[in-house]
């Protein structure tokens, strides 16, 4: 079934606050990423959080209409972006910080929940920076490296699994 924008909206307006969180939450869970950059050379900081969706893809409609339901309910503004084959509702700075704090206790990817936990404690100084990028850390994939937290479930679950006694008699 395809919606329109308008009945997108409608149901989207139907949505308590929390509801609407929760929903924007696995928006970010399936097709986002919540994103920090620090500079040591300026001391510069940035967080992101995206929302992606292709640009012939019928989800496009989700950005506009989350955009400007964001917007009016939460008071968070995001801009969307035009990437080379996607386009991308984004929140930086402190509006990112703002969502992420709507969002964070609904988030199932957990990556991306270690993330919007942390870049909040961060700001609201309950970590420094040095624990933050120790934390953080452990969440960024290297492109092609060999990465512990990718293909790894079968033997993370064999690893966790009972052992149980596989030779010899009974005693």
């Amino acid at each position: 079934m395809k919606l329109s924008d308008d009945e997108f909206e409608r149901i989207l307006n139907g949505f308590s606050d929390e509801e609407l969180a929760e929903f924007v939450a696995g928006v970010v869970d399936g097709d986002g990423s919540v994103v920090y950059y620090y500079n040591d050379n300026d001391e510069t900081e940035l967080v992101f959080v995206y929302i992606t969706a292709c640009k012939a893809c019928p989800k496009r409609i989700v950005l506009d209409v989350l955009k400007e339901i964001i917007a009016k309910r939460f008071g968070i503004i995001g801009t969307i972006n035009q990437l080379e084959n996607a386009d991308a509702l984004v929140f930086g700075g402190e509006k990112a910080v703002r969502l992420l704090r709507r969002i964070v206790k609904y988030m199932h990817h957990p990556i991306r929940r270690i993330r919007a936990e942390l870049i909040p404690a961060l700001y609201d100084g309950r970590i420094s920076l040095e624990v933050f990028e120790k934390l953080y850390e452990q969440t960024e994939y290297d492109q092609g490296a060999p990465d512990v937290k990718r293909s790894r479930g079968l033997e993370a679950l064999a690893r966790a699994a009972p052992q149980t006694h596989t030779h010899g008699g009974q005693r």
